[in-house]
């Protein structure tokens, strides 16, 4: 155990003042010292990477990233998404202490989710026994014409002296692509006044659902067994899902694993009528989401999303909370690009989830766990 705990000779720590309604600045100095006051048991040295602002921390993660053999964010989301992006394919270590909004990738790890000290504690027991997960993610990039933007209105990426850049989208996912009402609520929860993360997106939820639209996407997935799947979605909702969980425990894509080399494309079928809007909700909570005949579902290598001619203009799209761009783009999955620490019971939860588990799950709900279609047509 010396010698693997030995290894890690050095842990940055990148925090968020604004994560969780300003609570970021004091939970990222207690981490800090916990994290000090450990390694000064354990034999490791800990940094501060904080940057002025996302990409700054990113661009200094990445900078440094040979200097440090652990990488540990604290906030929601967001921060995680920064310290995938700054870790991912390198074999680094991410350690996450969950404190922001939503925790939905931490909520999915089945990390602790607003227990500080319990956080902490786990990272270190994972550095301490040297145990880990990777993990899949999702990357998204620009088809020619897509652009990255930095809000809902489509306010574009600048310079440093205010000129707009043409920037073109590349980046790494751990959560869900939200392409439709999904990242209409996203946004909307992100701006609300509420206090709780849970309680921000349920009212976002409740709030979008009053004046759905029916965006217009064509679609063309490289499906599990290889084949291609090619057709117009004429939808509200269109995710694509490496994790199961999104605004604060809605389980949206809930065959979803983290390290079985694919993702899940899901998307509303027809326009809901209040009762199944009613009824989508509340399994929303409970894991049987997609025993609806209402939700479509694919399981996916790849996929590339533009524009139909039908429908109305999608929104910005969304990823882990954090705006991506506009049409036209291609996402694949990045299999187990990602180490995450987690604690050695947490490790053997993972390993108890086990793709018979979801196959299980999926035909419990109807569906074929190949093509992803309903065995009968019983209305659901």
């Amino acid at each position: 155990m010396f010698e693997a705990m030995k290894a890690t000779k050095m842990v940055a720590v990148i925090g968020n003042p604004a994560s969780n309604k300003g609570r970021g600045a004091a939970v990222s100095e207690q981490v800090f010292a916990m994290l000090s006051e450990a390694g000064r048991e354990r034999g490791f040295d800990v940094m501060d990477l904080t940057g002025g602002s996302f990409d700054e921390s990113l661009d200094v993660a990445r900078a440094w990233r040979s200097r440090y053999d652990a990488l540990v964010v604290i906030g929601g989301d967001g921060m995680i998404a920064l310290g995938a992006n700054a870790v991912q394919g390198s074999g680094v270590p991410l350690g996450i202490v969950a404190i922001g909004s939503g925790n939905d990738f931490a909520r999915g790890l089945h990390l602790p989710v607003n227990r500080v000290k319990v956080a902490v504690e786990g990272i270190v027991g994972a550095i301490a026994c040297n145990t880990h997960m990777d993990v899949d993610m999702g990357h998204v990039r620009s088809l020619t014409g897509g652009l990255a933007v930095r809000s809902a209105s489509g306010e574009p990426i600048v310079d440093g002296e205010g000129h707009a850049l043409a920037e073109p989208i590349d980046r790494y996912y751990a959560g869900m692509l939200n392409c439709g009402l999904d990242a209409s609520i996203n946004d909307r929860a992100n701006h609300s006044r509420l206090p709780g993360g849970s309680l921000r997106y349920i009212a976002a939820v409740l709030g979008e659902l009053t004046h759905m639209k029916r965006y217009g996407y064509h679609v063309r997935a490289e499906l599990a067994d290889g084949t291609v799947d090619e057709r117009d979605i004429i939808t509200p909702l269109l995710t694509v899902a490496n994790a199961r969980y999104i605004g604060g425990g809605l389980e949206v894509s809930p065959y979803s694993l983290l390290d079985d080399g694919m993702l899940d494309l899901i998307w509303i079928t027809c326009m809901p009528n209040a009762r199944q809007c009613a009824k989508a909700l509340s399994n929303a909570y409970n894991g049987r989401l997609l025993a609806s005949e209402v939700f479509g579902w694919r399981r996916i290598r790849r996929v590339e999303i533009t524009r139909a001619a039908q429908g109305d203009e999608p929104p910005v799209f969304m990823a882990d909370g954090e705006y991506v761009g506009r049409l036209p783009v291609e996402v694949c999955v990045e299999q187990r690009a990602l180490r995450v620490l987690v604690p050695p019971a947490v490790q053997r939860w993972h390993a108890a989830r086990t793709e018979e588990h979801i196959t299980a799950a999926i035909v419990r709900d109807g569906r074929d766990p190949l093509t992803g279609a309903f065995v009968d047509s019983a209305v659901r």
